[in-house]
């Protein structure tokens, strides 16, 4: 599976992946995984929202165990984040399967739409359709860094935008979410375990900073007679990671448009967006407050307008702590060892639904600690150790 897996969205220079949604490559992993699912002789069927389904059992009957992750990536993004709890959750039925194990309750593997958010610029856009926490509106005004709407790129990949929308029935069949997912950071990697349990995801959200000056000759244009806004987004950047080494929390412009963009061009806009992170909604808001007054403070100094804008956000997720120990339990029954448990800055799709369904997570090993990159990497060892974990969890859950 990871071999057939791994070519698709690759690209040739940068050997990291742009499998961005309602591409050529989204639509090939979408084919893989109906080809997976079928193959096991699973029912394959694709909601409303674009997401793909694999069922053993049927799932009217309710109280299903779910698991599974994401196939999208962000732009030249690593192979394991995402994949990897798609490929597992096959790989965690085929394991069950030489076991004979037994399943008293539905058993449902998930690929959820467009996690990454690199096309449209917001993450977890199926699983928050589906739970409603993303209107039908607010969808179709989404569009691409070349102006197209989501609606039409829907279109195009033969999926119906009219149709999309909350889907609490489809929600109130599960009765428990399990996300397997490579560790984004080097806990695990730190205590010597191969496997752990999520106990929360930090409170995150991504903003956008809009600096506006004046478009004039880079040759021609004294330094005081300039309404540059580049170094105000410049001091704006470090202020960002003042900010946050204060509130012990993470803080990245990591994207960022010129207007006009030319070498010889002072910009008229500088637009950057920043994504900030913290282990509290009072550290996310004081690093918030404390960039947002730097920049206008620089900002008014140099005559720059500024208008700032947040474009999602995510209040802490505490995953349901009556799944969260039966996992423990689970893991711990044959062994008698104690699960790690960690808490984390990244947003999965298991945090969208938590509001809605009982959701979970296992981090696997990742040794660099590195993630949405190339670089991003876990050992074979560990990758298996996840599948027994992942099949060790699925069997206690689906037996009443």
């Amino acid at each position: 599976m990871w071999a057939e897996l791994l070519p698709i969205g690759r690209h040739p220079d940068s050997g990291g992946y742009r499998r961005y949604a309602w591409t050529p490559a989204d639509a090939e992993c979408r084919v893989w995984f109906k080809e997976q699912a079928e193959g096991r002789g699973l029912a394959y069927e694709v909601d409303r929202n674009g997401n793909q389904w694999a069922w053993l059992g049927d799932p009217a009957e309710g109280d299903a165990v779910v698991t599974g992750s994401h196939l999208d990536s962000v732009p030249d993004g690593g192979a394991f984040d995402g994949p990897l709890g798609v490929v597992s959750a096959f790989a965690a039925l085929d394991e069950l399967r030489l076991r004979n194990a037994t399943f008293d309750r539905p058993l449902g593997i998930v690929n959820f739409g467009d996690e990454e958010g690199a096309r449209f610029g917001l993450a977890c856009v199926g699983s928050r359709l589906a739970s409603g926490q993303l209107t039908v509106e607010q969808a179709h005004r989404l569009t691409d860094g070349d102006g197209i709407t989501l609606p039409k790129a829907m279109a195009a990949a033969g999926y119906d935008p009219d149709a999309i929308g909350a889907d609490p029935e489809r929600l109130a069949r599960i009765g428990a979410f399990v996300e397997l997912h490579v560790e984004q950071g080097r806990a695990l990697d730190l205590s010597g375990d191969q496997v752990g349990i999520a106990s929360s995801i930090w409170p995150h959200g991504r903003w956008r900073f809009d600096f506006r000056g004046e478009a004039n000759h880079a040759g021609t244009t004294r330094l005081a007679d300039r309404r540059d806004p580049m170094p105000t987004y410049a001091e704006t950047v470090l202020a960002a990671r003042r900010e946050a080494e204060l509130a012990g929390a993470v803080a990245t412009f990591g994207k960022i448009s010129v207007e006009p963009n030319g070498v010889n061009a002072i910009p008229s806009l500088v637009r950057g967006w920043l994504d900030s992170r913290a282990p509290g909604q009072e550290a996310l808001d004081a690093v918030l407050d404390g960039i947002t007054r730097s920049a206008r403070e620089y900002a008014d100094a140099h005559g720059i307008d500024l208008d700032v804008t947040r474009e999602s956000f995510t209040p802490v997720v505490e995953f349901d702590h009556a799944l969260r120990d039966e996992l423990g339990r689970l893991l711990g029954r044959d062994t008698g060892l104690t699960v790690p448990v960690l808490g984390t800055g990244a947003g999965h799709d298991a945090g969208i639904l938590s509001g809605a369904v009982p959701t979970a997570m296992l981090f696997v090993r990742n040794p660099t600690g590195v993630s949405h990159s190339p670089a991003e990497s876990a050992t074979e060892d560990d990758c298996v150790a996840g599948v027994r974990a992942l099949a060790d969890v699925l069997e206690g859950l689906t037996r009443r």
